[in-house]
């Protein structure tokens, strides 16, 4: 997205921390690495991020200590604990203070990606269904009745095609990853998955070719934008 999904990263062991910094940052995240809780805390409460990944054990303030501080500013931000301990009372501290997921030392770097995109899939498809309506330029989008409607025009769409518009909207006039929407819409990015979205987004932008200000763009190798009028444009 043009706003990338941001990470913090708390590990004491530097090594470890910067490798796993500079992979996440090859799959397109940012990440702000912090060697310790108090550090980790302090930049919490300075910026805004989608998910943190909290080393247990850590100087100055662990990793369980950090997660209860963070719920009382964020209850809803997604944590991921990393730990070298494996015994069951760690794992059930952890998800008592609230963890959305533990990995144990060592773990693949693939697999705590794969987690990290699970959550956050869960997350925004949580967040998109909170909202039924969305004001897309002259239309009104609601996604429980799946209709597009203006005063002149109702379209009823398919499941698909409200799925998908919900998406754009919840992300309007920010990048829709590619990727991401075809996982959580058609749970698998492959090629015949792939042909069928782009199926989806031709017929929805033949729905809102009625509205000159409204669109959706590609954005090549990323994704889609739904180009929507904001409230500044549209007085």
């Amino acid at each position: 997205m043009d706003q990338q999904t941001k990470i913090l990263l708390c590990e004491d062991d530097e090594n470890l921390g910067m490798l796993l910094r500079e992979y996440l940052q090859a799959k397109g995240l940012s990440v702000d690495l912090m060697p310790d809780g108090e550090a980790g805390l302090r930049a919490f409460t300075q910026e805004r991020y989608d998910l943190c990944v909290l080393d247990v054990m850590m100087p100055k303030k662990d990793g369980f200590s950090l997660a209860q501080d963070i719920r009382n500013q964020n209850p809803e931000i997604p944590i991921v604990f990393l730990t070298a301990k494996s015994l069951k009372e760690d794992v059930l501290e952890g998800f008592k203070v609230g963890a959305d997921d533990y990995l144990t030392k060592p773990f693949s770097m693939e697999e705590l990606m794969f987690r990290m995109e699970a959550i956050l899939r869960r997350v925004r498809g949580r967040k998109a269904k909170e909202v039924t309506q969305y004001n897309l330029g002259t239309f009104l989008f609601d996604t429980q009745k799946q209709t597009l409607t203006r005063p002149d025009l109702e379209i009823k769409l398919t499941t698909k095609e409200s799925e998908l518009l919900a998406l754009l909207a919840s992300n309007a006039n920010n990048v829709l990853e590619r990727n991401y929407a075809l996982k959580t819409i058609w749970i698998d990015d492959n090629y015949f998955n792939a042909r069928s979205m782009d199926v989806y987004i031709t017929k929805l932008r033949k729905h809102l070719k009625e509205d000159p200000t409204v669109g959706i763009i590609n954005i090549h190798g990323k994704g889609y934008k739904l180009i929507v009028p904001t409230p500044e444009k549209a007085a």
